[in-house]
């Protein structure tokens, strides 16, 4: 494995840099002013979004864009370092089009869209024209096992009508999203394969019976985007709204789950990065009892656990980023199982640190680091709780072991042997 990247990609990350010094981190009070006052600042972040696509820095997440598609082509390990940089401000994904739920849905577009769906949906989504959202967790199954999801997409003539409630749907209220990739039942025999039950179809956000019941607060801060309850109620889509086959709604959630939880993983590290950066310059600048607080042994603990942990956790998730493009995402499910859990426990470990050294200024939005913290948080349940991923990895393991068992007879040193001595 060589993780060194190309001058194409050290070109790249000194553009993109710039591009967030010069035009987002100055654009930056005015989108939190805008949206304490209620506003998304969708003008802002168009202007930013024609400037992105002006300077070739577009679509970078997606490795296998068609001739066709506008974008960078990039593979996972070179859109890694990439992604840190956008993560560092948490709106700024969106002005590249490499923001979440869209790039995951863009993701299973491209890979199972049917030309009309492709027109309608996937070429204004790939041009940044529109925004989605995906409804596959449920207030009221414990959605950790997607075989409890209870939806129902029901067939009738020409039409699926789609009843049932998500929640933490996310993107559901901002004001440019169109339609919502729904994961529902749709065959509802007990005695039927667990996995071939469900299916996802494309419901449009105007349609009758879809109501956004709430936006749900995520440790009482609310997205201006919205983490919302959605509602579908006796909606009624074409039949062509299906995505893929009925019954391989599973297959497509892991095609489009794997980037997407590496994808927050990447942009984890450079807020992790943000965190540690304003714990050490407030370190350097603040005094209690006569001293820096950088003076202080413990506060300099845990600035160097932080560097480790964080450079720790980078490796590890350039080390999935390479499987993704060297073996495919199947056979890096448990490398990025793995980085799911390191980085979103990072991000609090980190953070919580940050916060605490600048003491009760840390909880407000005066600084970035209580919404990092709650983000860090809501990332243990995102895209997986991290009990599910710990269970793939020590399934994983103990597979390993069961094919190789009696291999460790040798290591052991038998009674007699100690009686010996």
């Amino acid at each position: 494995m060589d993780f060194e990247f190309s001058p194409r990609v050290q070109e790249l990350q000194s553009r993109l840099q710039v591009f967030m010094d010069r035009y987002i981190l100055p654009a930056n009070v005015e989108w939190h002013r805008q949206v304490e006052a209620g506003h998304y600042p969708m003008e802002l972040i168009d202007g930013l979004k024609e400037r992105a696509k002006a300077e070739g820095l577009w679509n970078l997440f997606l490795p296998a864009l068609r001739d066709d598609e506008p974008g960078t082509r990039l593979t996972n390990l070179e859109y890694a370092p990439l992604a840190e940089i956008m993560g560092r401000i948490p709106w700024a994904s969106e002005v590249f089009n490499c923001n979440a739920p869209d790039t995951g849905n863009m993701e299973i577009l491209h890979l199972f869209a049917t030309p009309e769906q492709r027109e309608r949906w996937l070429v204004p989504l790939l041009n940044g024209e529109i925004r989605s959202c995906v409804g596959i967790t449920e207030p009221d199954t414990a959605s950790s096992d997607p075989t409890n999801l209870q939806t129902t997409i029901r067939r009738q003539g020409d039409e699926y009508v789609i009843n049932g409630r998500k929640w933490f749907t996310t993107g559901a209220i901002h004001p440019n999203v169109k339609f919502c990739i729904v994961m529902g039942l749709s065959d509802e025999r007990s005695d039927a394969d667990p996995h071939a039950r469900h299916s996802m179809i494309i419901v449009p956000m105007d349609m009758p019976g879809v109501k956004v019941v709430r936006n749900v607060a995520i440790l009482h801060h609310h997205s201006p985007e919205g983490h919302c309850e959605v509602m579908f109620s006796n909606v009624r889509v074409p039949a062509s709204n299906l995505l893929g086959e009925e019954g391989k709604g599973f297959a497509l959630a892991q095609a489009r789950l794997g980037p997407g939880r590496i994808h927050h993983c990447m942009r984890t590290i450079g807020q992790c990065e943000v965190a540690l950066e304003l714990m050490c310059e407030r370190a350097l600048e603040r005094k209690t009892f006569g001293r820096h607080l950088a003076d202080y042994s413990n506060i300099q603990d845990w600035i160097a656990e932080a560097r480790i942990e964080i450079d720790q956790a980078r490796l590890l998730t350039l080390r999935a980023a390479w499987m993704m493009d060297q073996l495919g995402n199947k056979a890096a499910r448990i490398e990025v199982s793995a980085i799911k859990v390191v980085a979103a426990r990072l991000q609090t470990k980190v953070t919580d640190r940050a916060i605490q050294v600048f003491g009760a200024m840390g909880l407000t939005p005066d600084t970035p680091l209580a919404y990092l913290y709650t983000w860090g948080r809501a990332l243990r349940f995102i895209d997986g709780p991290d009990e599910v991923h710990l269970r793939t990895i020590a399934r994983a393991e103990l597979k390993k072991a069961k094919g190789n068992r009696g291999a460790m007879a040798a290591y052991l040193v038998p009674p007699l042997a100690h009686a010996a001595e």
